[in-house]
């Protein structure tokens, strides 16, 4: 019997401009994104920007976030495209938003 590989949560890599998303979902953001930052309205669009979180001077982890950009009002931006909120994207989030306060992440 063959199966088929997939990812634990069903999400099926989509690829958009020669880059690799985890999902369709990412992939879509992306374009919509992409076509923001060609009509200027963000811009310095990244993918995969990593955010170290340090306690007391201590590596705990780092958080990738899916997408940074800069709104149109000249603020940063961080933004993750949620399928499924696992209990370490939780921890990371809540890490996330105490160290890099104000920044909040934004999910799509």
């Amino acid at each position: 019997m063959s199966r088929t590989p997939y990812s634990k949560y069903r999400a099926k890599p989509t690829y958009v401009d020669g880059i690799r998303f985890a999902s369709m979902k990412e992939a879509r953001r992306y374009m919509e994104l992409a076509a923001l930052q060609r009509s200027r309205i963000i811009k310095d669009l990244k993918l995969q920007e990593r955010f170290a979180l340090h306690v007391k001077g201590e590596l705990i982890c780092t958080y990738v976030a899916d997408f940074v950009y800069t709104d149109h009002d000249g603020r940063p931006v961080v933004e993750d495209v949620k399928g499924v909120k696992t209990d370490v994207y939780k921890i990371k989030k809540a890490l996330f938003e105490v160290i890099y306060a104000p920044l909040k992440i934004t999910e799509t």
